[in-house]
C-alpha cells in the first residue's frame, strides 16, 4: 500500500499545484484519476514516485517508510513501474531492447553496459506476449503504430517487476480501438499479478468502463473518491465546468 500524508506541491513562482492530498493506494486496485488539464494529474503521479518532490507532507511505503529516505527510495522506484503519454522509448532499438531497459534497476551501472543475462531477456519477451507483441520483439519501434508503442511501454513497466504502476495519460495520443486494447491490457495484467495501479485519464466513459476506483481532481485538491457506481454527474461537472467541451453529456 502507498499512503500520500498531506501532500502538497507548490512550485517556485507560488503557483500551488497540489495542495493537502491524503489518500491510500492498494495492491491490486485499479484507479484512475479524473481531472481537467492543470489539474494536478501529473504532478500527482510524479510525485508518488518523487520525480517530483512534495513541497509539504509525505509519502510512505507500507513495509517500508518514508520515501525521503535515499535507499527506500531506490527500492519504491524499481518496483514502481511507469507508462507515460508520450512513450518515452528508443525509436531505433528492438521492442525487446525497449523493454530489457525495464530490468535495468535490478543490476548495477557497471553490469548494465554489457547484455543482460538470458534470464533477463525471457522476462523481456514474456512481457511483450502478455501484451500480444511477441511476433515484434525484433522490430525496432519506430516501425509500430502508437498502440503497438504504448504496449511496449507496457511490457517495460511489467518488466520491472512492480508492485504498483502509475501511467499519466496512456492513451492521450491513441485512437479509440487502440484506447481499449492498452487499458484492457493493462487493467488484465494488474488483475493477474495483483498490481496496483494509478492512471490519469480524461476520458470519463473509458474511466467508468474500467476503474475500480475513480478520485476526482480539481485545481491540485479532491473533489471526490469513490466506486464508479457511485460517481454523480454533478461531480463529474464539477471537473469539467470551466470546459467548453463537456466530455460527460453522453457519458452518465
Amino acid at each position: 500500500m502507498i499512503s500520500l500524508n498531506k501532500l502538497g506541491v507548490t512550485y517556485p513562482n507560488g503557483t500551488e499545484a497540489l495542495h493537502n492530498i491524503s489518500i491510500e493506494l492498494n495492491q491490486g486496485e485499479f484507479t484512475v484519476i479524473l481531472g481537467s488539464s492543470g489539474a494536478g494529474k501529473s504532478t500527482l503521479l510524479r510525485c508518488i514516485n518523487f520525480l517530483t518532490y512534495p513541497t509539504s507532507g509525505k509519502v510512505i511505503i507500507e513495509g517500508n517508510g518514508d520515501l525521503n529516505h535515499p535507499k527506500i527510495l531506490q527500492k519504491h522506484r524499481q518496483r514502481t513501474g511507469m507508462i507515460f503519454q508520450q512513450h518515452q522509448l528508443i525509436p531505433r532499438q528492438t521492442a525487446l531492447k525497449n523493454v530489457l531497459v525495464g530490468r535495468l534497476g535490478y543490476h548495477s551501472t557497471l553490469r548494465s553496459l554489457f547484455p543482460l543475462p538470458k534470464t533477463d531477456q525471457y522476462i523481456a519477451l514474456n512481457c511483450l506476449e502478455r501484451v500480444g507483441l511477441l511476433e515484434k520483439a525484433l522490430t525496432p519501434v519506430q516501425a509500430l503504430s502508437g498502440g503497438q508503442q504504448q504496449r511496449v511501454g507496457i511490457a517495460r513497466a511489467l518488466a520491472q517487476k512492480p508492485k504498483f504502476i502509475l501511467a499519466d495519460e496512456p492513451i492521450a495520443s491513441l485512437d479509440p480501438a487502440s484506447s481499449h486494447q492498452v487499458l484492457s491490457n493493462l487493467q488484465k495484467i494488474c488483475q493477474e499479478d495483483r498490481i496496483g495501479a494509478l492512471i490519469s485519464l480524461h476520458q470519463v466513459d473509458l474511466a467508468l468502463q474500467y476503474a475500480q476506483r475513480i478520485i476526482g481532481l480539481g485545481k491540485g485538491t479532491i473533489l471526490f473518491d469513490c466506486n464508479p457506481s457511485e460517481i454523480k454527474k454533478q461531480q463529474l461537472e464539477e471537473i469539467y465546468q470551466t470546459l467548453s467541451y463537456n466530455p460527460i453529456s453522453k457519458t452518465i
